[in-house]
């Protein structure tokens, strides 16, 4: 079990240490969910945060995981939960197919070059439980998935400051005033609960 953490802000606003101490603190409050190796990664306005639990390729498949293709080295970054049960095969098709190099012998670098070549279409044939945050550097977008059932948790907040993504509820409502987010009690809603 690892637990993962993703901050986008408004594109026009750039990321602060403010926001990347933020994330951190947030990340800290999942730690028991990844022990061996916490990671934080910031650009442009997204910040990734992430608590390792290592399990397959203990030595190099560090998060946030950077990969790309040749002509785009550390295209991606990603920070992921969960397990790729076909990764393997994965790999061999995105070798084979397109000529796909990979850095590590864990299963993050088959999720980011499958999205590389087939898109959003990658996760019908990924097998497994995960949950996913992925940045692509250069279209400036986020893409995030879990499982089709949800055996990995990923929960999302939006608010005036942006909008996050993450594997525990109590990290995004750490990140509340950040994403301008007020918890105060809506009297209107809690009519409808009566």
């Amino acid at each position: 079990m690892c637990g993962l953490l993703a901050l986008v802000t408004d594109p026009s606003a750039d990321v602060s240490s403010t926001l990347v101490d933020a994330v951190s603190g947030a990340s800290h409050l999942m730690r028991h969910r990844g022990p061996d190796e916490p990671g934080t990664w910031s650009d442009d306005h997204v910040v990734l945060g992430f608590n390792r639990l290592s399990i397959i390729d203990i030595a190099h498949s560090h998060q946030p995981l950077r990969w790309g293709p040749p002509e785009s080295p550390g295209r991606y970054v990603l920070v992921f939960n969960g397990e790729i049960y076909n990764y393997l095969e994965l790999r061999e098709v995105l070798r084979s197919d397109f000529g796909a190099v990979f850095h590590t012998d864990g299963d993050g670098e088959a999720i980011i070059a499958a999205y590389h070549h087939w898109g959003t279409g990658a996760l019908t044939r990924l097998r497994g439980m995960f949950a996913f945050a992925l940045w692509d550097t250069v279209e400036k977008e986020l893409f995030c998935a879990r499982d089709p059932f949800g055996i990995k948790p990923l929960f999302m907040a939006t608010g005036s400051g942006g909008t996050a993504v993450g594997s525990e509820k109590k990290c995004l409502l750490d990140l509340a005033g950040t994403l301008g987010i007020d918890l105060g009690i809506d009297d209107r809603a809690v009519q409808h609960y009566t």
